[in-house]
């Protein structure tokens, strides 16, 4: 057999019970020329090294960092780690579909050139059954609609369908390690990290290759960092600021139409306006008020 192209590498901090289903799911694909990379970044959790255990395969490496690296640490590091030319940030808490290896093989053999694959994914809830989100539904009509199996993204007509709204799951994503070189997540960001690393290789002029079949499984739950993040308005902060910061880039390119998009944050103004909502409706009136109190950054 030959040696596998694609290492599956998990940042881990906690939740034993979603890690063991990433795993199942991951031994769950249709092809099995793949590798399991497991960084744990300091967890709580005791019974890590068990789990894995049970698994009992060549193909699983468990590492636990010396220190916490904090989020984009970790995610890099599992990067750098990984011995393989692709390498999916596979989050701990979702889950692949048994497609997805063989739907990424085939797209990389397809497109050998682009920097990065990422595919279609199907939203769930805490026990994995399908969950309704009006932001997802949203960025469904966003994204470019389907013709055949690809979506070729590159240059500036990319990046402002991007900033008009991040359609991309990032942890569907595939990257091919040597097209990404040595950019890398920023600790800058705490929630932004990934759309400030894709937009950045766009800006870069680099190409992403959209499989436009469900391969993925998304998992929205109340621990989710996604969910923390906005709730204590830390997300719409961030994203304002890199909105501001890839405004002044574009301009410097000569990229006028995104740098409008990115001006406007429509999309960002938008979604505070969802969020207010919704606390309201909750009864979080100081929550409500304070998002709306980003509107006028």
């Amino acid at each position: 057999m030959a040696s596998p192209q694609l290492t599956f590498a998990i940042p881990y901090y906690r939740g034993l019970d979603l890690l063991e289903k990433a795993i199942q799911s991951v031994f769950s694909q249709t092809q099995s020329d793949w590798k399991l990379l497991i960084s744990n970044d300091g967890g709580p959790d005791p019974a890590l090294d068990a789990l894995v255990a049970r698994f009992a395969d060549s193909r699983v490496t468990l590492v636990h960092n010396e220190r916490n690296m904090g989020m984009a640490g970790n995610w890099n590091a599992c990067l750098d780690r990984a011995d393989t030319p692709l390498v999916t940030l596979l989050h701990a808490d979702d889950e692949l579909l048994p497609n997805y290896t063989a739907v990424v093989m085939q797209a990389v053999a397809d497109h050998p050139d682009a920097t990065l694959y990422y595919c279609q994914a199907s939203v769930v809830d805490e026990n994995g059954q399908p969950s309704f989100s009006l932001p997802d539904r949203v960025k469904r009509f966003i994204q470019p609609q389907p013709v055949g199996p690809y979506t070729q993204l590159t240059g500036e007509a990319a990046l402002t369908r991007l900033l008009r709204g991040n359609f991309i799951f990032c942890p569907t994503i595939c990257y091919q390690k040597s097209r990404l070189g040595e950019l890398r997540f920023s600790s800058d960001w705490r929630f932004v990290l990934d759309f400030d690393l894709t937009t950045h290789l766009l800006l870069k002029e680099h190409t992403f290759i959209g499989i436009n079949e469900v391969a993925y499984a998304y998992r929205r739950h109340g621990s989710n960092a996604t969910v923390e993040y906005t709730q204590n308005r830390l997300r719409f902060e961030e994203e304002i600021q890199l909105f501001n910061q890839l405004a002044d880039e574009c301009a410097r390119k000569g990229w006028q139409q995104a740098r409008r998009v990115a001006q406007a944050k429509t999309i960002i103004r938008l979604n505070l306006l969802y969020c207010a909502l919704t606390d309201s409706l909750k009864g979080h009136l100081p929550n409500a008020v304070q998002k709306l109190r980003l509107l006028t950054t």
